[in-house]
């Protein structure tokens, strides 16, 4: 009966992506709500100069109306939906000042973290409210240790590390709703055998919405994601890991976006205290674009490399054993 619901979830989430995405990106087109390209981007991005962004918001729509209707409506959903929910305004915001000033930076650095830690703070409350440890477990082993109110600092790095590295890797069509998908797809199979199904249904509505917004942002893209639904989806992500107790997982299931993170910190370390580059451009996928690797062999490449990382992360649970 799990399984058909979960099933029925993604369905749901998939088909309210599909619609609403018709509707949603004429409106964006209208209103102007154009991508801003980076001059200093590889060259052949300048052609994807106008094309409608915020589309994240059609990933959110999907997801909380389809986890509304199928999540009792409890401190764990509220959990869900603030680190969801939260993240997405905070991108939303974003964005929004990119496109009203015509620019390729949002928010201040100092501005976008303060948003970050108060969603952090707030979900942290969220999730000592519904009840859940604050002990950290060794990912295959019976190994944990006690955190106690050090437990927010493991929210905060959780909230802002997960955000920041999924927005990273936000930089070729299709590249992150493939990626996100499969990260939800690992910790959909963990919630379940875990029997937190209210995670688990979060997880697969969250499938449905990424692969449903994925038709549309396929190379060509017809519509972005931008920080709306990046940072969305970063939030998402930490929010199931920590329900499910896989926090340290979330490294192995989300390598795809940890090697992204690395790549930009590699960069730009190296370039403070060398003065030399080890990479083309960062974040990495950039480093293939410029190394001649066509869009859609660098997207499914790191597919491919995201797959790996849910289904070794799953190994690591013991979730096949």
């Amino acid at each position: 009966m799990e399984w058909k619901l979960l099933i029925f979830s993604l369905l749901a989430s998939f088909a309210l992506a599909i619609i609403c995405a018709p509707l949603l990106i004429p409106l964006l087109r209208r209103f102007k709500f154009g991508q801003q390209v980076r001059d200093d981007g590889p060259q052949r991005h300048l052609a994807k100069s106008g094309t409608p962004t915020m589309g994240g918001i059609i990933i959110i729509l999907a997801l909380t109306v389809v986890a509304l209707s199928f999540i009792e409506l409890n401190s764990t959903l509220a959990l869900l939906l603030v680190a969801t929910l939260g993240s997405g305004l905070i991108g939303f915001l974003d964005d929004y000042i990119k496109i009203a000033k015509k620019r390729s930076l949002g928010l201040t650095a100092r501005e976008k973290l303060f948003g970050q830690l108060l969603v952090a703070v707030v979900v942290y409350a969220l999730y000592l409210y519904a009840g859940n440890g604050t002990a950290l477990h060794i990912p295959g082993t019976e190994i944990a240790f006690e955190l106690g109110h050090w437990y927010l600092l493991l929210v905060i790095l959780m909230m802002l590390g997960t955000t920041n590295a999924v927005n990273f890797t936000d930089g070729l069509d299709g590249l992150l709703a493939g990626t996100g998908a499969l990260a939800f797809a690992a910790y959909a199979v963990l919630s379940l055998t875990l029997a937190q199904y209210e995670s688990a249904l979060f997880a697969t509505a969250m499938i449905g919405a990424l692969l449903g917004f994925l038709v549309f942002n396929a190379h060509p893209a017809k519509v972005f994601m931008g920080d709306s639904g990046s940072l969305a989806i970063g939030g998402a992500l930490a929010a199931v890991a920590m329900l499910t107790k896989a926090e340290l997982l979330l490294v192995i299931i989300g390598g795809v976006f940890v090697i992204e993170m690395l790549s930009v910190i590699i960069q730009v370390a190296s370039f403070k205290t060398r003065g030399k580059r080890v990479f083309k451009m960062s974040p990495l996928h950039h480093h293939y674009e410029l190394s001649g690797w066509s869009e859609w062999k660098i997207v499914a490449v790191f597919w491919f490399v995201g797959l790996l990382c849910a289904l070794l992360g799953l190994y690591i649970s013991g979730v096949f054993g």
